[in-house]
């Protein structure tokens, strides 16, 4: 279980369990497929034993890649050489393995929160809706989860992946996020939909509910 306020990373291993692993009590966090990593991902043959860490500068987080690794670290999509300062929402790719760097609300910056917040809801089709409602689904089903893909989103609405693909766009777009690295585009289109109240949580909930 998380301490309370601590940034944590999050992941899935390949029978889709999910694994929570608290930035508390160490300055390094080491991530290998050696067991005695802390975040230890055995199963992923393209890991190196060695093969990055999560360290802590101050108060912040940063992911450190020294060139080792075999397979390198990916940082919302742009390979990471040496240290990278890392923000809420960052998502991690070593290997085959997808790690999301979260901070709880209470410990971001209150005026980056303050402008997300203010910023106007944008207008979306009901078809992009039914869409972004779709994608943020998880996220009330399973705390911390990963946002739904696009096939996921597809068998659910009935539709083609390409339809889904489509919708996306245009609504990051519409969020302005279009300019974010296409790992990122997805985690921080779901954040902000519920953070701008396009999609509530209640919403979501009413909606698990009555399926």
């Amino acid at each position: 279980m998380a301490k309370r306020g601590a940034p944590f990373v999050v992941y899935r291993d390949p029978s889709g369990r999910q694994h929570l692993v608290a930035l508390t009590g160490s300055e390094v966090v080491t991530i290998g497929r050696q067991p005695a990593s802390l975040v230890s991902l055995t199963w992923d043959a393209a890991v190196s034993r060695v093969h990055a860490a999560l360290e802590r500068v101050g108060e912040e987080w940063t992911l450190v890649d020294d060139g080792g690794s075999r397979n390198g670290s990916f940082l919302n999509g742009s390979r990471c050489y040496g240290r990278r300062r890392l923000a809420s929402g960052d998502v991690i790719r070593v290997g085959a393995t997808t790690l999301l760097y979260l901070v709880p609300t209470a410990r971001q910056d209150s005026d980056s929160t303050a402008a997300i917040s203010s910023k106007r809801v944008p207008a979306v089709t009901d078809a992009q809706r039914r869409v972004l409602t779709a994608l943020c689904r998880p996220l009330v089903r399973e705390r911390y989860a990963a946002p739904a893909g696009n096939r996921e989103i597809a068998d659910e609405l009935v539709l083609s992946v390409e339809t889904v693909k489509t919708h996306l766009h245009a609504l990051v777009e519409a969020f302005g996020l279009q300019d974010l690295p296409h790992g990122a585009k997805r985690s921080e289109l779901a954040r902000r939909a519920l953070e701008t109240g396009a999609i509530t949580e209640d919403e979501l909930l009413a909606e698990a509910r009555g399926r």
